[in-house]
Order: structure tokens, then C-alpha cells, then sequence
């Protein structure tokens, strides 16, 4: 009798549903699903009423306009582009130029924000302490006056181009940009030929140009950049344990040698994750360009979404642009970062 109050007790009681709401998993399964029906119902109904919207105002609604001639100069263009090209050759133009800004400004960064980083580590006090004032006095300046800064000193302080200075032999430096050597590797009297600028008029002829807005932007994007990066190495660096530059030093191996292959292979798995956040926002930070003119995406886009009226598709185009590069470089960094990480775990 005693044995059976017992297993009576022990038995769990069911109260039917509410069994199954006491299971973790159907509550976040239910939870879930509950969220996606009130986000796709909030979708819906912003959807029929942006449409509706567009109908009443007579406003074409669609991508077809991409196919449209686009009617408008691009400045600077990574491939041939026309005036009566299409919106998208011209949209298409405005991602490269983005996609060029991008690469580049990362690289650069990427290379100054190492050399300040272990600056501020130096034994030398002077270059220390240049570093250090680097580093305070750029982080604390917003980045677009930074762009209006070296716009202005193109515009303000270099002279016109009839007066341009040479710099070195054959490039030259003015108010239009700057003028340098270019290298053809399948030129029309051999294997590959040099073209030089030669002033004739109101500009240079041959060679290659960098515009005044584009070498603004990298100034402003790379010296900002490089600012926050060089405290993600310095503060990689600290990371790694003391014993590790003492060891180097029992080996007889340089400072040099100890910090390129003993401290900054280990530094990289506390460097990696913040820096993807850098290089992001160098990315990011690139749309800024329209400030100081360069033809960037959104500068091509806000041309485009001003003549064609298609603010939606085009205003999505742009998320998706920016989407893109913030999933590839994310991507591309965490592959990296994993490496990193099992080379250092398996010593």
C-alpha cells in the first residue's frame, strides 16, 4: 500500500497543453514563428500601402528604367563610359569606383595603422609621442571635415595646372590633380610602352591622372582609419605575455624578428575580430565621398534617383551594394580569423 502512495506521488501529473508549453524548445519554435507571421503582416501592409501610394502619384514603380539612357557625365571611371549609356553601365561605373576606393583605402590603412601601432610602442620617446598625438588628435576630428580639409588644400594652396609643379621627373602636381607615368603592357610598337603627361593647352596629355577628389577621399579615409587600427595592434600587442619578447631575446633574435614572427602571429587572433569592424567602416565611410564630388555608388545613384523619380528601387540598390561588400569582407575576415586562430591553437 505504501509502495503504491509512493508511486503515485512520483508520477508526473499532465494538465494536456500546458505540458507542452513547459517544453523550452516548442516555446521558441512558437515564439519564432510568431514573430515571422507579425513581420511578414507589418511587410505586407507596407507594401500594398507604398504601392497604392506610387499608383495614386502616377509614379512607375519597377527596374525597367536602368535600361533608359542615362544623359549625364561621370568624372572619373574605372572602365569607358558615355553619356548615352544606360543607367546601369552608369550605376555599374559608380560600384567600381566604390569597389576601387575600398581595396585601396583598406590596404593603406591596413599598412599605416601597423607602422602607428607599433610606433606607440617604440623605445624612441619622439616617435612615441608622435604616435600618440596621431592617434588622439585624428580619432577626435570628424572624418567629412577631414575630406572638406584636404579637398581645400587642393583648391586653395597647390597651383593652377599651367603652373604645375614636378614633383618628380614627369609627374606633376596642381589644382586638377596629380599627373604621372603610365605603363601600356600591350602597347602598339612592342611587348608594352610608356606614356608620359605632357602639358598641351589647358591640361596634361598621356600619362594617368589621380583626381583631386579621389586622392582626398584616400587621404581622409586611410589617415582616419589607420587612427583606430593602430590601437587595435597596440592593444594586440599588450596582449601577448612578456615571456614571449624575453624568449626571443634568449634565442639572440632582433626586435624586429621578435615582433614579425613571434609576437604579431599571436597578436592576430586579438587583432582580426575589432579590425573587420575598421575595415567595414572604411567601407561604410567611403559613401561620404559625394561630400567633395568623387562619383562614387551613392553619388551615381543620387544622380540616377534625382532624374528617374525611382527612389525605392534605387535607395535599394544601394542597401544591397553595401549589404554585399559588408557580407564579403566579413566573410573573407572570419575564414582568416579561424586560421589564425587553429595555426596559434596548435602552436
Amino acid at each position: 500500500m505504501q509502495e503504491a502512495q509512493k508511486n503515485q506521488r512520483e508520477r508526473p501529473v499532465e494538465h494536456g497543453n500546458d505540458a507542452i508549453w513547459q517544453s523550452s524548445k516548442f516555446r521558441s519554435i512558437a515564439y519564432q514563428a510568431l514573430l515571422a507571421v507579425i513581420v511578414g503582416s507589418l511587410t505586407y501592409i507596407l507594401y500594398t500601402n507604398t504601392q497604392s501610394n506610387l499608383e495614386q502619384q502616377n509614379i512607375a514603380t519597377g527596374f525597367d528604367f536602368l535600361e533608359l539612357e542615362a544623359g549625364f557625365e561621370i568624372a572619373e571611371t574605372v572602365i569607358e563610359y558615355w553619356s548615352d549609356d544606360s543607367y546601369s553601365k552608369a550605376l555599374w561605373v559608380g560600384l567600381l569606383n566604390t569597389f576601387k576606393v575600398a581595396l585601396l583605402g583598406s590596404i593603406l590603412a591596413l599598412l599605416f595603422g601597423i607602422i602607428m601601432g607599433v610606433s606607440r610602442l617604440s623605445n624612441n620617446i619622439l616617435l612615441s609621442r608622435i604616435s600618440l598625438w596621431y592617434v588622439e588628435v585624428v580619432r577626435n576630428i570628424p572624418l567629412l571635415l577631414q575630406l572638406f580639409f584636404w579637398y581645400a588644400i587642393f583648391t586653395e594652396i597647390f597651383p593652377p595646372i599651367k603652373q604645375a609643379w614636378e614633383i618628380l621627373p614627369h609627374t606633376f602636381l596642381s589644382q586638377r590633380g596629380l599627373f604621372f607615368p603610365s605603363v601600356s603592357f600591350f602597347g602598339e610598337s612592342g611587348l608594352f610602352e610608356v606614356s608620359l603627361p605632357v602639358l598641351q593647352g589647358f591640361g596634361f596629355n598621356g600619362g594617368s591622372t589621380l583626381s583631386p577628389e579621389f586622392i582626398s577621399l584616400m587621404l581622409g579615409l586611410v589617415i582616419y582609419t589607420s587612427a583606430f587600427i593602430a590601437e587595435i595592434v597596440r592593444a594586440g600587442i599588450l596582449s601577448v605575455d612578456i615571456g614571449q619578447w624575453e624568449a626571443g631575446r634568449s634565442l639572440g633574435l632582433s626586435e624586429i624578428k621578435i615582433m614579425r614572427h613571434i609576437v604579431l602571429p599571436q597578436a592576430l587572433r586579438v587583432i582580426i575580430p575589432p579590425l573587420t569592424s575598421q575595415v567595414l567602416n572604411l567601407v561604410k565611410n567611403s559613401s561620404l565621398a559625394i561630400g567633395i564630388g568623387f562619383p562614387d555608388f551613392v553619388a551615381v545613384a543620387n544622380t540616377t534617383m534625382n532624374q528617374t523619380g525611382q527612389a525605392i528601387e534605387v535607395v535599394a540598390l544601394i542597401m544591397l551594394v553595401y549589404l554585399f561588400f559588408s557580407l564579403s569582407i566579413s566573410l573573407f575576415m572570419n575564414i582568416y580569423n579561424k586560421k589564425v586562430v587553429l595555426r596559434g591553437q596548435h602552436g
